[in-house]
């Protein structure tokens, strides 16, 4: 059910207070402290270069990863806040938080389309526009489904996909609380051009 897990590396950190940070950014790392799940807090270092990547990626906020500190036993984190240098943006320090299996968390879920063939809608010409191709869950850290799925059987043109329309696994549950839009059919270009002119004509009538 989980999807893959990406990995953060780290390495322990020796010392803590600001002038063992300093000298972690000198040598081309991010300090950071690991805390929660019933553990003492760890401070540790993230390359420099490794933690901007994951940054630029997106939404590493609110993306789970499995943290792998030498000597340590990999454990699940999440991101819980980067401070940064509020001149040049770049991060100075991150703060991650162990979570159990138990633990519910917020992140975002791939939407997967199946049985296009079967949607008449999408047959005779129509559109599938993808409003969400990620939709933001609440779900169990130990219970992570890789997607969600969207059945398009029987959908016509003009059909509007809503969250509600979605069977959810188990214990998952849309973070946002509005019965908000996943996709819909709309008419081909083509024909929805023809239908302008249609009624411009019959306005100049």
């Amino acid at each position: 059910m989980a999807g893959e897990i990406p990995d953060l590396v780290a390495e322990p950190r020796a010392g803590t207070g600001k002038g063992a940070a300093r000298q972690a950014r000198r040598d081309g790392y991010v300090p950071g402290v690991v805390y929660g799940g019933g553990a003492d807090p760890q401070a540790i270092q993230i390359k420099f270069n490794v933690l901007l990547k994951h940054l630029k990626a997106g939404r590493f906020m609110s993306t789970l990863f499995n943290l792998k500190v030498d000597g340590n036993d990999d454990v699940r984190v999440i991101c819980r806040g980067v401070q940064r240098d509020v001149v040049k943006d770049l991060p100075t320090h991150v703060d991650l938080m162990r979570l159990r299996r138990t633990s519910r968390v917020n992140l975002f879920i791939h939407v997967d389309f199946i049985n296009h063939e079967a949607a008449p809608g999408l047959k005779r010409g129509g559109v599938l526009t993808v409003v969400r191709p990620e939709v933001e869950l609440n779900v169990l850290a130990g219970d992570i489904p890789d997607h969600i799925t969207v059945d398009l059987t029987g959908r016509m043109i003009g059909d509007v996909i809503h969250i509600s329309d979605v069977a959810l696994p188990e214990g998952v549950k849309p973070v946002i609380e509005r019965d908000f839009v996943i996709a819909n059919i709309s008419a081909p270009s083509g024909l929805r051009s023809s239908d302008a002119e249609e009624a411009a004509e019959g306005d100049e009538a």
